[in-house]
């Protein structure tokens, strides 16, 4: 399995963005400011945005999930039962995941957008994906489930995933490290060597290297693992 950017060429309005390089197997992540890019290059890997010149190849995908930023874009069920179930997945363990045990009767649009991101997010990874595409994962959703979510994306890496985010604090730990800066893709390499390339790295890992220090992942514990080896 492999995505191959060719020298694809994205626009939105006056936004323009130039992206090449390829994802294989494994977890990635794509950093960048709001506003940089990364739901339009998102959307066009999944096939919903048409590249303006070059190519988005992908080779091996038998299955693949975008994910949005708002979950709200995903609903189609009128009660939260419903919609568990137009995943083709038992309500009940769904429910239990969310943290919404009891509520499968209730409207979706009932819920808070954290309680229908967690919702959503449990639909996403009760299923097995040869390409998950996460736009913002951790949006709208505290610190405790920020951290779950976490977890949920490490213990279902299969295939290929690919964040898309301006999360600083909560990440997951990853395999490849990508960044969108001045309306182009770049790619930094393989952790965790690549941390070294990143222009905007969250505040923390920048102060770490600019103590010479470098975290061996991005996870909370990667970074206090990094930050304890400093007071030594």
């Amino acid at each position: 399995m492999e995505i191959e950017l060719d020298k694809t060429q994205m626009s939105r309005g006056s936004f323009h963005l130039q992206a090449s390089g390829v994802f294989l197997p494994g977890l990635h992540l794509v950093s960048g400011r709001i506003g940089s890019g990364k739901t339009t290059l998102a959307m066009g890997i999944a096939g919903l945005w048409e590249p303006d010149s070059g190519s988005v190849k992908l080779d091996g995908i038998d299955s693949l999930m975008l994910s949005l930023q708002f979950p709200e874009l995903h609903i189609t069920g009128s009660t939260l039962e419903a919609e568990i179930n137009s995943w083709h997945l038992d309500s009940g363990p769904v429910l239990s995941l969310a943290g919404l045990r009891g509520r499968g009767e209730d409207d979706p649009f009932s819920l808070s957008r954290g309680e229908l991101k967690r919702l959503h997010l449990a639909c996403v990874f009760s299923r097995e994906w040869d390409l998950l595409i996460l736009d913002e994962p951790f949006s709208a959703l505290d610190c405790r489930e920020k951290t779950s979510v976490c977890k949920w994306i490490t213990q279902n890496n299969t295939g290929i995933t690919i964040i898309f985010t301006h999360e600083q604090q909560h990440l997951p730990r990853v395999d490849y490290l990508w960044e969108i800066c001045e309306g182009a893709l770049s790619y930094l390499g393989s952790m965790p060597d690549a941390m070294k390339m990143w222009t905007n790295p969250p505040l923390i890992v920048q102060e770490l290297h600019n103590k010479g220090i470098f975290p061996k992942n991005l996870s909370p514990e990667d970074i206090m693992e990094a930050a304890c080896g400093m007071r030594e």
